[in-house]
């Protein structure tokens, strides 16, 4: 249980010392160059714009993006493209499980057969 907490510990300063590191980053550069994007230590990115519903879409949902991991579109860190994620999960379970046969199924309905009058008649 101690291990688990130390874990997350580590995970939240991490998180905390990029959120700063990306902060103090944009202070240190000069005023016309402030843009709110730019990258922690020349590696995490980080954005604090206010981001649009299309970059939001292309950072979680791009299936013409190959890579699984973009820029996050707001804060600190990466986004996990669920396009491509899908894409390799559905690969790997298909390579481990194997093609299943193609289910055939028939979207026709069954002719009801005609009653008389006096059998609707009779089951009411």
């Amino acid at each position: 249980m101690g291990t688990l907490r130390r874990i997350r510990r580590l995970v939240r300063l991490t998180a905390i010392a990029l959120m700063v590191g990306a902060v103090a980053t944009e202070l240190a550069k000069p005023d016309e160059e402030r843009n709110g994007h730019g990258r922690v230590l020349g590696v995490v990115p980080y954005d604090f714009r206010v981001p649009s519903w299309d970059k939001i879409r292309d950072a979680y949902w791009n299936p013409s993006s190959d890579s699984l991991f973009s820029d996050r579109v707001f804060g600190v860190g990466w986004a996990i493209n669920l396009y491509r994620a899908k894409a390799l999960l559905e690969a790997g379970f298909e390579r481990l499980m194997g093609t299943p046969p193609p289910l055939a199924i028939r979207m026709t309905s069954r002719p009801q057969p005609e009653r008389s009058r006096a059998e609707i008649r009779d089951r009411d």
